[in-house]
């Protein structure tokens, strides 16, 4: 009985510092585009976290597949979880607070759940599943709506790009269910190398990087990003795969938003309007609604 107690704790205080990790890696990427153009800045992200996981993999005695079929897959779920969104969301941290981004990041589920129904239609509609997602959508319009309509929603594009890129992450959920039979480890490790190299041309012709002066800071912001927030998150969300079920590890949603909002809040000094604030309560709100009747069912969780 000490035992599982004992274990239960490790597991919930993973699951804290997952949601801390992945809810810092929006003021990590704030501070990195100050002096980093975004796409170098994720081509480096994507680069150093993918080869790390790599490197993880040998350590456990495993290899990466070789067959041209299964890297055309690793390329699409690079294409939907690391390379396009992580670019939209830092090209739009440079006008969008961290905070406001990691709200508008949370509404993945909400997403996947619409791309399901409309798609693939392998999910149930339930009368908690449509107040999920109308609460999501009232929170996307408290946060982004009413700037635009009071005529100062300057950074509206900047927002829309960050609900584009959680869009592709609700498609990547789905576009993973390609991958059963693999490690879980394989995937994020082969998509975010498959990332890099799509980035690393990309960023070599348009940025060109040599000619970039980052500050201390922001090298600091992406060596963390990569190393904390992406390559060591992937690990404890696979550990706790094995240990709470996917479907457990889904709580870490409902941390992840105030916990971001709050480093954001603490140390870039950000301030969050009263209509941002109530949209976080119905973007949370709307998570827990889509996720709760799930975990009784045992739907797969996603990889955000």
């Amino acid at each position: 009985m000490a035992d599982t107690k004992t274990s239960m704790a490790t597991d919930l205080l993973l699951l804290l510092t997952l949601a801390t990790l992945w809810g810092a890696s929006y003021t990590l990427i704030k501070v990195g585009v100050e002096t980093i153009s975004p796409v170098t800045f994720i081509a480096v992200r994507t680069l150093v976290a993918g080869l790390i996981l790599a490197a993880a993999l040998r350590l456990r005695g495993l290899k990466l597949p070789t067959d041209r079929q299964t890297w055309k897959l690793f390329t699409v779920q690079a294409c939907l979880n690391s390379a396009v969104p992580f670019t939209l969301i830092a090209w739009a941290e440079q006008t969008t607070d961290a905070g406001l981004a990691t709200i508008l990041s949370s509404t993945t589920p909400i997403f996947a759940f619409l791309l399901t129904a409309l798609i693939t239609r392998h999910e149930s509609v339930s009368a908690a599943k449509l107040f999920g997602v109308a609460a999501g959508i009232v929170g996307i319009c408290l946060i982004v709506g009413m700037e635009a309509l009071a005529g100062s929603g300057e950074n509206l594009w900047a927002q829309l790009a960050i609900v584009a890129a959680t869009i592709c992450y609700a498609a990547a959920a789905i576009f993973g269910k390609n991958f059963k039979g693999l490690d879980p480890m394989m995937p994020a490790a082969g998509s975010l190398i498959a990332g890099a190299a799509i980035l690393i041309p990309v960023s070599l012709v348009v940025d060109r990087p040599w000619t970039l002066t980052p500050s201390a800071d922001s090298m600091l912001a992406l060596l963390a990003l990569a190393v904390f927030s992406t390559a060591l998150a992937f690990v404890i969300y696979f550990r706790l795969v094995q240990t709470l079920g996917s479907v457990g590890t889904t709580a870490q949603a409902y941390l992840r938003a105030p916990i971001g909002v709050g480093i954001g809040v603490v140390f870039l000094g950000e301030t969050l309007a009263s209509t941002a604030w109530l949209g976080l309560a119905c973007v949370v709100t709307g998570v827990i609604a889509m996720t709760l009747p799930a975990r009784r069912r045992g739907d797969q969780a996603s990889i955000e």
